[in-house]
């Protein structure tokens, strides 16, 4: 089949969120209506062999066909990753460089981050016209630069408007033709080493003061954070606590939706469990970089 008439997913993952990527792979492939074939390149940032195994088994040959691509074999080596304070995960960076690992005749890129749920045929999305635009995305909760708990703490000093536009990067439709011409990755890593002490969320941080205004703003049902109960979503986003923990807080049938195509996968016996995985994670994330950061002196 030719490229163009595939769609391309590019995802990021490490092993414990390899169930989180089981789901949402599931939910793509159930409400998948079109005749297009999905490519899904995934970046695999310490998956288990064992969860791997389990990732292809689930998907259906037919329609999906799964990519593997190692964290070292896809960060070049020249690359200096930024050590930041946060506890997110280094996978996180990872979004960067979708546009590199795709066949280079594919126009077009979808990022997701695992820690979503795909609810109506990922083919809208695929043929959404950018207008133009280097990409296409939804405002984040912060809505804006200037805003009180998320966006550009430094926005003043980097000569932008308060009402600059602030986008989630969770979800990205990309032209991936233009992001390698215009060298988006190393302008984006090279503005988060510039500014460290004020990215809150390193990478979406980087991405929109280098990206203002240069994006199209998608239906916010594309990126639907689970923290607001939107009846109808598209994709569901999982931003805060994850719906395999016993803590997760936020809407309960969004929850269950999770659920329901888990018990589709591998993982179909999995019960939501303690936090103290999700606290030791989040411990882990901080010491690596603490690591990664002297390591790098």
């Amino acid at each position: 089949m030719p490229q163009e008439d595939k769609i391309s997913i590019v995802v990021a993952t490490d092993n414990h969120y390899a169930i989180l990527l089981s789901a949402l792979l599931k939910s793509i492939e159930v409400n998948h209506k079109t005749s297009e074939k999905i490519d899904v390149y995934v970046i695999d940032d310490g998956i288990s062999p064992s969860s791997k195994k389990k990732l292809q088994s689930q998907v259906n040959p037919a329609m999906t066909s799964l990519y593997w691509f190692k964290t070292n074999d896809v960060i070049p080596p020249d690359v200096k990753m930024p050590v930041d304070k946060s506890a997110f995960p280094l996978t996180t960076y990872l979004r960067l460089f979708a546009p590199y690992i795709i066949p280079r005749d594919v126009k077009k890129v979808i990022y997701l981050d695992v820690d979503m749920l795909v609810l109506t045929d990922i083919s809208k999305l695929w043929h959404t016209d950018l207008n133009g635009n280097l990409f296409g995305a939804v405002p984040d909760l912060a809505e804006i630069f200037a805003s009180e708990w998320g966006g550009v703490q430094n926005y003043k000093e980097l000569g932008f408007a308060p009402d600059t536009k602030y986008f989630n990067a969770g979800m990205m439709v990309i032209d991936a033709f233009k992001w390698r011409e215009e060298d988006i990755t190393n302008k984006v890593i090279k503005s988060i080493h510039d500014n460290l002490s004020s990215a809150n969320f390193p990478d979406q941080y980087g991405l929109n003061i280098t990206l203002a205004n240069k994006w199209h703003v998608l239906d916010r049902g594309w990126n639907s954070f689970a923290v607001l109960d939107r009846k109808d979503p598209y994709i569901i986003h999982f931003l805060d606590i994850k719906p395999i923990f016993k803590s997760y807080n936020c809407n309960k049938d969004y929850q269950d939706e999770f659920y329901k195509y888990l018990r589709l996968t591998p993982w179909k016996n999995h019960k939501p469990v303690s936090d103290f995985r999700r606290l030791s994670r989040k411990a882990f994330n901080k010491a690596k970089k603490l690591v990664k950061g002297f390591l790098s002196r």
